[in-house]
Order: structure tokens, then sequence, then C-alpha cells
């Protein structure tokens, strides 16, 4: 199944990689491959993952060894990422906030 993101996931995951970039040079190739490895298979496999139960039709799957979580849907037989989240913080859509907006 084909994979896309939204503006949002691509927002944030232009800030992570200037992040793993700035702060961990050394992980930058192996972070990258390891998205790359989680997105093929949420291409191949995209109800694998664990359901949102608070969002019907969101799933979420972390990018093991780092601390990221990828939500995506199943629309129209296209996996669309929504966004990408650092596991230690709340998610946006759980603390009222609009979308873009920092959270904490």
């Amino acid at each position: 199944m084909r994979v896309v993101y939204t503006d949002e996931a691509l927002a944030n995951l232009a800030e992570i990689l200037q992040y793993v970039s700035a702060h961990y040079p050394a992980s930058y190739a192996q972070f990258e491959k390891r998205l790359r490895i989680v997105e093929a298979r949420i291409g191949a496999w995209p109800e694998s993952a664990q359901k949102v139960d608070k969002h019907p039709g969101v799933r979420v799957v972390p990018l093991i060894r780092y601390p990221y979580r990828i939500f995506y849907q199943i629309e129209r037989g296209v996996v669309e990422i929504l966004y990408i989240h650092h596991a230690a913080r709340r998610e946006p859509r759980e603390t009222g906030q609009r979308e873009g907006a920092a959270d904490n």
C-alpha cells in the first residue's frame, strides 16, 4: 500500500530530522533507516499496528530504539501518516490543542 505524509507529519519529520542531525549526527543515518523500515512495514501490513482507542481509524507504531511514534490511518487504499510524535509528550489531540500548536 502506498504511504503518504500529511503536511503536519512532514513538518514533524523535518523538525525531528533537524534535531537529530544537530544533536546526534552519528545516529542520523540509523534513525533515517529505521524510519524507512517502519514506513515500509506499515505500507506492507497497515493493520499490524495498535489502534488508538480515542481516535477511531487511527493506528500508532513506535520507532523502536528512538522515542517517536508514528500515527496513521488507512484511507482509500493509502496509508496516510498523520503526525510523528515524541513518545514523552502528550498527543496534541489529547490536550485539545489545535494542529500545529506546540505541545508540552
